[in-house]
């Protein structure tokens, strides 16, 4: 029987990017702009504040933070004294606005962005749609300096989200929303990545070549999902899982999924092959485990990720479950 996570936090546009440093829970929220810090006791705390809606978190070796700008296409950089500084322009690197990022031990980070602008697609769209021939474009993954220099990018991905790295720094496994899978990359020397392979397929191999095709089987098949789209049909769906944010679980090999088709966390091991589901009351889009003893899964969940709307409604939540 499914586990069910508990709401402990609530009135958020669209809280995102979930992250544990210094005994506190972090995180962004991407409607209002803002970073926020929880110790699990007090009130949440509002960081920054950041031009451009607040992305990606991570902090360098000397402890400042790097936050992304999503729609000023940069990463900005939080001095001590307070100020943002931009760390490293991305603009021409990225297709859409920028998005999730992981900063490695060295200070190394890596950023991901959409490709194009998904939420004016879906505003008019239905996601099925999405890979409709040509299908959505692919885009790279900025691999930057300690400094905020461009080291180099990725091999094209379809919608780069939540990142996580093994504890050797050798790969790092990236969430391909849009492709529905886990994807692994080597760390080369030079801290660029490269070799990617697929970590975990999270759809059928099958529903995924009848959605691409570009004949009559695709156009069907895209309606049909187009139909199960619906709030009512996809809460009671196991299949497909469009991976958002991810997180290693407390024993190192297997990750936890936040997916955002619907109200929950999935933990799979590498293959695909899926060991634990959590249910969360609305769409889920950012996951971690973490707490005093590293055993907590803790929870981003939105009625909407549409920002503009999100930020009108303000019903963003974390919810928390002990494994």
């Amino acid at each position: 029987m499914k586990r069910t996570a508990s709401v402990a936090l609530s009135g958020f546009g669209v809280p995102e990017s979930l992250r544990w440093h210094h005994d506190a829970l972090w995180f962004c929220d991407l409607a209002h702009g803002t970073v926020h810090r929880w110790d699990g006791a007090g009130e949440v705390e509002t960081i920054v504040s950041v031009p451009g809606r607040a992305g990606g978190l991570g902090w360098l070796p000397d402890g400042r933070m790097l936050v992304v700008s999503m729609d000023g296409g940069c990463v900005y950089r939080l001095e001590p004294d307070g100020r943002l500084v931009e760390h490293a322009d991305l603009r021409d690197i990225a297709g859409g606005p920028v998005n999730d990022m992981l900063v490695d031990p060295q200070g190394r980070a890596y950023v991901g962005n959409f490709g194009f602008d998904y939420h004016a697609f879906v505003r008019e769209n239905p996601n099925s749609m999405l890979y409709a021939p040509p299908g959505p474009p692919a885009t790279p993954i900025a691999c930057l300096a300690p400094d905020g220099r461009l080291l180099g990018v990725s091999d094209p991905t379809l919608f780069p989200n939540g990142c996580v790295i093994t504890d050797d720094c050798r790969t790092i496994v990236v969430a391909e929303t849009l492709a529905m899978r886990l994807t692994a990359f080597t760390v080369q020397p030079d801290g660029t990545i490269a070799d990617s392979r697929t970590w975990a397929p999270l759809i059928s191999p099958l529903l995924w070549r009848l959605v691409n095709h570009p004949g009559l089987p695709g156009r069907v098949t895209r309606r049909i999902s187009a139909l199960l789209d619906h709030p009512v049909v996809a809460k009671r769906s196991s299949s497909p899982i469009a991976p958002d944010g991810i997180a290693w679980d407390a024993d190192g090999t297997t990750i936890w999924v936040a997916n955002a088709l619907r109200g929950e966390c999935v933990r799979v091991a590498e293959g695909g092959r899926v060991l634990d589901r959590v249910a969360t009351s609305q769409h889920t889009l950012s996951c971690l485990v973490a707490g005093a003893d590293g055993r907590t899964l803790f929870a981003a969940t939105v009625p909407t990720d549409d920002p503009v709307r999100a930020g009108e409604i303000n019903g963003g939540r974390i919810e928390m479950l002990r494994l």
